[in-house]
């Protein structure tokens, strides 16, 4: 009997067994320690970024990007309603109100050309979020956001190792969130992390994630002890958290290649049913260099969309759907007075959309039985004329090593 295919699957290995560790016996578990400086510089290498502080989790750098920029109640900030619920939460908690706007119907993402029509003189700061690692239009959002002296978060969480016109997601607003939780590329169990080019900004995070104290000044000596000076809050993650992330980081490139093989052969073997009208597949936008994160197909309709997801995972194969919009959700509507309907782009996606299995250890083998399992639901005599099975991959990803 064939083993279940599961959504996603860590990428582990004796590297991040060994990182681990190795902080237990230094008996330096706690945060700003050794490791944490040592994945900070990393990243700030690999994003060519001026200033990366380590969260535990993007929800905090999310929530920290909303504190330093002073979000007061009765601010406005513009987002998509496609999306995790963290994006709205960081500025609800701070009085702000999110402004949702609909997403392009090729990508998922922010449409730029909505974005204006809802910009008020309470607007404060635009949100873009890049699904799946594939990036928004940065080119079209910034303009907008300099035209009117907003600001810019960028929710990167499924961002890191994407890249927008050669420049990293994250990079390019004035902040940029990203995750490290269980579910994306690399990953610490839990983790995120705050990204800024601007010294000011930087200054308050690093204020504000350390409970609101001069702590990080103090541990570079720069005064002689630290006390309150700003309200904040605990955002510094372990060195225990940071070592599992930084073990994986040195397997980026093999895992992002993994990926990429899979993703492309998920869209090459399924084109025959998107051209025959079965599927809607994913774009990649010319700017845009994705990261592989997601694999997403869409159908012609919620119904179908569930009769797939069922028989999918009645083979044993974990594939799943994505976001209820924000705007639909029980909070949205009775504290903003938001209705179905209003999102009709955001909507007819969050309705149609279906995940399938990526992860590297995903063999060749169980990628092609997924794709066999997709033809088999539309187009049975497909399924017999066409073979799945690809060509074998290196031995250690393949293993799950």
């Amino acid at each position: 009997m064939r083993e279940p295919i599961p959504f996603v699957r860590p990428h582990i290995s004796d590297d991040e067994r060994a990182a681990v560790l190795a902080v237990l016996d230094s008996a330096s578990l706690g945060g700003n320690g050794r490791v944490g400086a040592e994945l900070e510089e990393r990243l700030e290498e690999l994003l060519d970024a001026r200033h990366v502080l380590l969260t535990t989790s993007c929800s905090h750098a999310m929530e920290l990007a909303a504190m330093v920029l002073g979000f007061t109640p009765g601010d406005e900030v513009i987002m998509p309603s496609f999306t995790f619920v963290t994006t709205a939460s960081s500025v609800v908690r701070e009085g702000a109100t999110p402004v949702f706007v609909d997403i392009d119907e090729a990508t998922f993402n922010l449409d730029p050309k909505l974005i204006e029509a809802r910009i008020t003189p309470r607007t404060r700061a635009i949100v873009p979020v890049h699904y799946a690692g594939h990036a928004c239009a940065m080119d079209e959002i910034m303009a907008i956001a300099r035209r009117h002296g907003l600001a810019v978060i960028e929710d990167a969480a499924q961002g890191l190792g994407a890249s927008y016109g050669g420049r990293a997601l994250g990079t390019l607003g004035d902040i940029g969130c990203l995750s490290f939780h269980t579910t994306k590329n690399i990953v610490g169990g839990e983790g995120g992390a705050f990204i800024t080019n601007d010294d000011e900004l930087a200054a308050q995070a690093e204020i504000v994630r350390e409970k609101g104290t001069n702590r990080a000044k103090f541990l570079r000596g720069e005064v002689d002890k630290y006390t309150w000076v700003a309200v904040g809050s605990s955002f510094v993650p372990s060195d225990v958290l940071s070592a599992i992330v930084l073990a994986q980081l040195g397997k980026l490139e093999e895992i992002q290649e993994r990926r990429r093989m899979l993703w492309e052969r998920y869209q090459q073997l399924l084109q025959p049913l998107a051209e025959r009208g079965d599927l809607i597949l994913p774009v990649v936008e010319p700017r845009a260099q994705p990261n592989w994160h997601i694999y997403a197909i869409r159908v012609t309709d919620a119904e179908r969309r569930d009769s797939l997801l069922n028989e999918l995972r009645r083979r044993g194969i974990g594939a799943t759907f994505h976001f209820v919009p924000l705007h639909s959700s029980p909070y949205a509507q009775e504290r903003w007075g938001y209705c179905e309907g209003e999102l009709p782009v955001t909507e007819r996606v969050a309705e149609s959309l279906v995940r399938l299995p990526l992860f590297p250890g995903l063999s060749d083998d169980d990628h092609g039985y997924v794709i066999g399992a997709i033809y088999d639901c539309f187009r049975p005599q497909l399924a017999r004329r066409h073979s799945f099975h690809v060509r074998p991959s290196p031995p250690a990803l393949a293993a799950g090593k």
